[in-house]
């Protein structure tokens, strides 16, 4: 059966709106080019210079929540070097135990459209691994579009293309297995992953309200919960990250494409030294009361050494956590 023509420009529509555009952050592009600005001009400079920075993981809540710290691994971004972006990013809204790609020829944010790259898109497709995503379930996630003003900001007057990846409920053996078709992407050094994920949601309605006393008030304690994951993710363990989230099933809500990235830097392999490091934490609020909630927010950032001088030093001049 043919489907309707409605159903069809649904699931064809050349570009993907910034539906969170006006409620999650403002669509006006002077503003929210001010705000990034501003939040950019705040975050640290990057101390690290003569090893490019590869890879990021930021959040994706409402920019009056996360922008500020996103801004902290954005600013390690050299735009000059970089030529397509792949952003994996979790799945809120719909069920799917695999990884997704957009149908679409470009995401459209307020300060311009970002145009996908189509070729890899069907690259990554034949490997019979990935399934298409509805327009539906593309613009009702808000995972990845919460990242494309700070992507077109930084990368504003260079060509480049965009790889948005959905990344469903996946059991550690699929987290492997997509990590490893993800690797020789990072041989190419103008290749960059974006991942996308907030860490702990603490609170009732987040049915999560794990608590140690022993590092003190609530707040001091999801501190303490979500840097026990951010140090297994710096080591680039996935098995110990995995092994982390079964023990503590703290709610990261990004762990898959986290998942999928520290497998990726695991299976590449060409004479290089991956190092991961946070740059940033913050709450949404210090919870202290059981009927508080809250949201963390991290900011990190992978560089891939060419040999061990230039681990050394990217370790030795890499600025502290915020």
């Amino acid at each position: 059966r043919k489907a309707s023509p409605s159903t069809a420009r649904r699931m064809e529509s050349s570009t993907r709106a910034a539906t969170h555009a006006g409620s999650w952050y403002t669509d006006n592009a002077t503003k929210l080019s001010a705000q990034m600005d501003k939040w950019l001009a705040n975050a640290k400079e990057p101390e690290v210079s003569d090893v490019p920075c590869r890879g990021i993981i930021g959040p994706h809540a409402g920019f009056s929540y996360s922008g500020p710290t996103s801004a902290y691994a954005y600013k390690y971004i050299d735009s000059k070097k970089v030529k397509r972006i792949f952003i994996l990013g979790p799945s809120h809204c719909h069920y799917t135990e695999r990884c997704e790609l957009t149908r679409c020829k470009s995401y459209e944010t307020p300060l311009g459209n970002i145009p996908i790259d189509k070729a890899i898109i069907a690259q990554l497709y034949k490997t019979g691994k990935f399934e298409m995503m509805d327009l539906s379930v593309d613009e009702e996630e808000h995972s990845i579009e919460l990242h494309l003003p700070y992507i077109a900001k930084i990368m504003e007057g260079v060509d480049y293309t965009l790889v948005p990846i959905l990344v469903g409920s996946l059991n550690s053996k699929a987290e492997k297995m997509y990590g490893e078709i993800l690797a020789p992407f990072m041989k190419d050094p103008e290749n960059f992953f974006v991942i996308s994920s907030d860490f702990c949601h603490w609170g009732s309605r987040f049915r999560f309200t794990w608590y140690d006393k022993r590092y003190g008030d609530v707040w001091q304690s999801i501190e303490a919960l979500d840097r026990k994951g951010m140090a297994l993710i710096e080591s680039l363990d996935p098995q110990g990250f995995s092994s982390y989230l079964r023990s503590f099933r703290n709610t990261i809500c990004g762990r898959h494409p986290i998942g999928v990235f520290l497998n990726a830097i695991v299976a590449f392999k060409d004479k290089q030294h991956p190092k991961m490091k946070f740059v940033h934490y913050a709450q949404s609020s210090k919870v202290r009361y059981k009927q508080d909630s809250s949201v963390s927010y991290a900011a990190a950032v992978c560089h891939f050494c060419s040999n061990q001088d230039d681990d050394d030093a990217a370790e030795g001049k890499e600025q502290k956590s915020g």
